[in-house]
């Protein structure tokens, strides 16, 4: 690589960037006392829609027990409900309530707003450029 960074280089700076970017984005969005994990399904619900307990687990690869615990928490303060699965008595499908689908809006807006506030200031078109071409990468690091 001569001159460039190192593989190694390249990682540590990439992952306190992302890390202090998250970061930003939490305190930002921070609302209603959701942890991380309770964020975590109410995303994945919102993007995909119903699950079981046992799809949830996979998906978010913890164990069902740790699953159950967080719908739980996210039923009991109405951000998701229970309801019969159309084909299998023995099991529930989990959705977003209303009150989980607003949640996860103004999430979403506070946390795209300062991301897109921090682009318009403090980013050149030249930079702006190069970020766009760095997606795609980005994507594939983050991939499984």
């Amino acid at each position: 690589m001569g001159d460039e960074k190192s593989l190694q280089q390249i990682a540590e700076e990439l992952q306190l960037t992302v890390g202090l970017l998250v970061r930003r984005m939490r305190v930002a969005s921070a609302e209603g006392g959701v942890t991380l994990s309770q964020s975590s399904v109410l995303k994945r619900l919102g993007r995909d829609g119903a699950h079981t307990a046992t799809e949830l687990a996979r998906a978010e690869r913890v164990r069902p027990q740790s699953v159950i615990a967080t719908v739980n928490a996210l039923q009991a303060d109405g951000y998701v409900e229970r309801t019969a699965h159309p084909t299998d008595g023995r099991r529930q499908l989990i959705a977003l309530t209303g009150k989980g689908r607003t949640f996860l809006a103004r999430r979403e807006e506070a946390g795209h707003g300062l991301i897109v506030q921090r682009l318009a200031d403090r980013l050149t078109p030249a930079q702006l450029d190069a970020l766009v071409e760095a997606l795609p990468a980005l994507h594939r690091l983050a991939e499984d």
